[in-house]
Order: C-alpha cells, then sequence, then structure tokens
C-alpha cells in the first residue's frame, strides 16, 4: 500500500533522516514503486515536488535531503498504483488553490465506485488525472467549498464536513488521508494493507501513526529549527519511523493540527 507522512510544526523545520527512511518505503524495500511526492507549505502556498518514478534512487530525494527546506508542514507520498498509470498527474500530493491559499491532499486506500457515488454540486474542482484519490480530494474540495464563501471557517466546522466526507470515503474503501489546507492539517485513519516479504496482508488498523517531539533531535530521526528551545512538531506517518514510541490512531479518527499541536478531533463510528 501507499506510505504517508505529515507534519505539523510551531516553527518551521526541516526533515533529514525521515525523508531518507520514507524514501526507503518508496520502492527499495517495499512495493511502493509508482511514484512519490513532497509538499512544503510556504506562507499560503506550498513547494510541491513529485515525480511518478521510484523515491529511493531518485535525484529530487537528494536534493531535497541536501537542501533543508524549511517549514511548519509537510506532506508526503510513496505510491502503489491501484487505479491510474503512474504518471505525474497521478502521483500524490495533489494540489489546489482555494481562496488565495493551497489546498494539498495524500490518500492511503483504494476507493470503489467512487465517481457515481461522490455527486460533486459545482464544476469548480475537477481531477486531471485518473485517481480515485485526486477524485477524492476534489470532492472533498467541493463539500468545503461552501465554508470558505466569506471567511477563514473555524476548525471546529471544518473538521465536521471533513468528518462527513471521511464517512462517505470508508463506504467506498480504504480512506487515511491528510489533508493541508494552508491552516491547519487533518489526518483521518482507516484501515489498510501492510506488506511482509513483498506480499500485502489483510486490511487492518492502525494505519496511522503520530508522535509529539517539542524538542527537535529525535533518536533516530533529525528535525532541524533555527530556534530550538520553544518548538513544537507532530509527525504522522503509515508506520513509525524510528524506534521512538509512536502512538496509534484507532480507526476512524479524524485529528485537526496546528502549530504543532492537536486542536480537534473526532472519533467516527
Amino acid at each position: 500500500m501507499c506510505e504517508l507522512l505529515a507534519v505539523s510544526s510551531k516553527k518551521p523545520v526541516s526533515i533529514k533522516y525521515s525523508m531518507h527512511e520514507f524514501s526507503q518505503h518508496g520502492g527499495l524495500s517495499h512495493l511502493n514503486r509508482s511514484g512519490w511526492g513532497m509538499s512544503f507549505l510556504q506562507n499560503s502556498d506550498t513547494l510541491l515536488i513529485k515525480e511518478a518514478k521510484p523515491a529511493f534512487n531518485s535525484p529530487w530525494v537528494r536534493f531535497l535531503e541536501e537542501n533543508h527546506t524549511q517549514t511548519t508542514c509537510v506532506l508526503g507520498h510513496v505510491r502503489y498504483a491501484t487505479e491510474g498509470e503512474p504518471s505525474y498527474e497521478n502521483t500524490h500530493p495533489f494540489k489546489r488553490e482555494a481562496y488565495g491559499r493551497a489546498h494539498v491532499f495524500a490518500h492511503n486506500g483504494s476507493l470503489k465506485n467512487y465517481a457515481t457515488a461522490l455527486a460533486m454540486e459545482s464544476p469548480r474542482y475537477r481531477p486531471m488525472g485518473a485517481t480515485d484519490s485526486e477524485f477524492a480530494f476534489c470532492y472533498l474540495l467541493d463539500k468545503l467549498d461552501p465554508l470558505w464563501q466569506f471567511e477563514k471557517p473555524s476548525i471546529e466546522r471544518r473538521l465536521e464536513i471533513i468528518a462527513y466526507v471521511a464517512e462517505e470515503f470508508r463506504e467506498l474503501g480504504a480512506a487515511n488521508f491528510c489533508y493541508s489546507d494552508g491552516d491547519a492539517l487533518f489526518v483521518h485513519a482507516d484501515v489498510r494493507r501492510y506488506d511482509d516479504n513483498l506480499e500485502f496482508g489483510p486490511k487492518i488498523s492502525p494505519a496511522i501513526h503520530w508522535i509529539e517531539r517539542r524538542h527537535l533531535h529525535v533518536d533516530g530521526l533529525s528535525l532541524k529549527s533555527a530556534d530550538e528551545s520553544d518548538n513544537q512538531t507532530l509527525l504522522f506517518a503509515s508506520v513509525p519511523l524510528t524506534d521512538d514510541p509512536w502512538e496509534d490512531m484507532p480507526r476512524g479518527t479524524l485529528l485537526a493540527a496546528k502549530d504543532g499541536a492537536i486542536v480537534g478531533q473526532i472519533s467516527l463510528s
């Protein structure tokens, strides 16, 4: 299955070791050879680098390791294609502009009959590729669109809509996703299939794990910041990236994170 990575930080950080470890899941030791991508929040926009090639031998991955991009929010993904051929437009994360800010989405899972089950109300958001994941992203933006008409909506209102959409996704298949609207990061955990000796097993939970670190030097993981004394960082990943005790996200958990702290949570049935 695909691998997800997300970071929310109070102050700008750059990732070193987790990028290396994450890239190992992009084709070197796992089945995910269909593409990879990383999004780095830059004020109201994002720096998005992705390609429809394995991550483990990518010069772009080495470039990112050597040139530490400062950011407060990261979304990363390595892809095992279940729908849509390996191509740039089918590679996660997906990015759209909405109301003057970049919205970014990455999904782990496979949704069935999504084109008929998820009816959009507006023609504003349309997928450029041929994946269920990008279609789901467009559908999510379509449902969130009314909230952004006049002002930035509260995180509570955004959580309500995202939770409703996540329940719809779960009716169609596995729905693990990370979504950033340029203000907050939203992470939903469902079920996933883990690969063992290059073979996929049954769908199980937990599908996402997270860890909190106020200090930026963790055994096995390097986060760098200009000011390490007063920072707070949350990391989310499909599998723990270090030997530290990561927390499991139970199935149906939807978290909202901002500035390195959890600011909202909904537990779906």
